[in-house]
């Protein structure tokens, strides 16, 4: 075989990357070629850049290439460590997923595992490829709300290894610890479990390529929080506040979480769910419940945008209820609001991806 550029990468096409599992042609991994005579003179880039792993690689790349190109070539290869960089598949966990948004709220029952399913499933409706991660380990509710209860996921072998296959709904893809336990069952588990639990469906299931993927996370600011800004990447945080002083307290609260310099995860804005009721019979009227534009307020004092007003509607609830979410209610005001509010977060995510470099994962420190 001649000495080309060309026939050196079609060599170390099988190079395999040994954390990321695919191989260091197509992850673009080989960087600056240099061909004189019979000697080829190369850089590979690797995601762990341990000397077990760099001379696993390098041994690697010095085999496929005298076997391709004669045992005669001299090989020259640097290794190092992989450099900053938005692509995705250069990921561990979740590589292929182009953009992960957490959607958290500061206290539980202001609607944001309501929100969470419908961004899913209005991000699906837009041709996104979109999943949906129940993560509220001890109040699941994705199974009732894509109306999955009666399924289990089950196993698919990709590469050799087997995975947890999630299901599938209006187009979105769907893992939740409620499909492992019975509907009434309480899940009792301490801090550790829970977090295990949440990094196997991370880790251990096959979510392919996806747009999107929406993070429903647990009320609060806890372990499982943690869990992930300190395993995934992740784009941006949507918080989901009533307008009342109580559930805006709690909010304020999970902006700062995630705005503390050594978490630093965007935060792409405040959603207002149940901002007001209007009557069926009188459309025209706005009766204020839980206050009046709190979470609007909050978002301007914090200065970070307000994504979305979700009025109190009764459908929202029953639609939930039975799995089939609200935003597919054609022309109705509510999926008008939800479709204003995926516009928004649209936007916020384009100008979070044009503006800012890439979030990156916490780093454990021990004491």
């Amino acid at each position: 075989m001649s000495m080309t550029k060309e026939a050196v990468l079609k060599a170390l096409k099988n190079v395999i990357e040994p954390d990321l599992k695919k191989d260091i042609v197509t992850l673009n991994l080989v960087k600056d070629v240099n061909i004189n005579d019979r000697t080829v003179k190369l850089t590979v880039e690797v995601s762990n850049p341990a000397m077990h792993n760099k001379n696993s690689v390098s041994q690697a790349v010095e085999f496929q290439l005298k076997t391709s190109l004669g045992m005669d070539l001299v090989v020259e290869t640097t290794i190092k460590g992989i450099e900053k960089t938005n692509d995705p598949t250069l990921r561990k966990i979740l590589p292929g997923v182009k953009n992960i948004i957490a959607v958290a709220s500061g206290k539980g029952g202001v609607g944001k595992s309501t929100v969470a399913s419908n961004l899913a499933v209005g991000l699906a409706k837009k041709g996104y490829k979109t999943g949906l991660l129940d993560a509220d380990v001890y109040g699941p509710s994705a199974p009732v709300m894509f109306d999955l209860t009666q399924q289990k996921p089950f196993a698919v072998t990709k590469d050799g290894k087997d995975y947890i296959e999630p299901l599938e709904s209006y187009g979105v893809k769907v893992l939740s610890i409620g499909f492992f336990v019975q509907n009434d069952e309480a899940v009792m588990w301490r801090g550790s479990m829970a977090t295990k639990a949440i990094n196997q469906l991370l880790a251990d299931a096959w979510w392919g390529d996806l747009d999107y993927m929406v993070i429903d996370l647990p009320p609060g600011t806890g372990d499982i929080h943690l869990t992930f800004v300190q395993t995934i990447p992740l784009t941006g945080a949507v918080i989901v506040s009533t307008p009342q002083e109580v559930a805006l307290t709690d909010a304020r609260k999970g902006v700062n979480m995630f705005q503390q310099e050594n978490i630093n995860v965007p935060v792409l804005g405040i959603v207002e769910n149940m901002a007001w009721f209007t009557p069926e019979e009188l459309p025209d009227n706005k009766y204020y419940i839980f206050g009046k534009d709190g979470a609007k307020e909050l978002a301007k004092n914090l200065n970070v945008e307000l994504l979305g007003q979700i009025p109190l509607v009764q459908s929202i609830r029953e639609s939930g209820d039975a799995g089939r979410p609200a935003i597919l209610q054609e022309g109705t005001p509510v999926a008008e609001a939800f479709n204003g509010l995926i516009e928004n977060i649209e936007s916020e995510i384009n100008k979070r991806n044009t503006l800012l470099p890439p979030t990156e994962v916490v780093r454990i420190t021990q004491y």
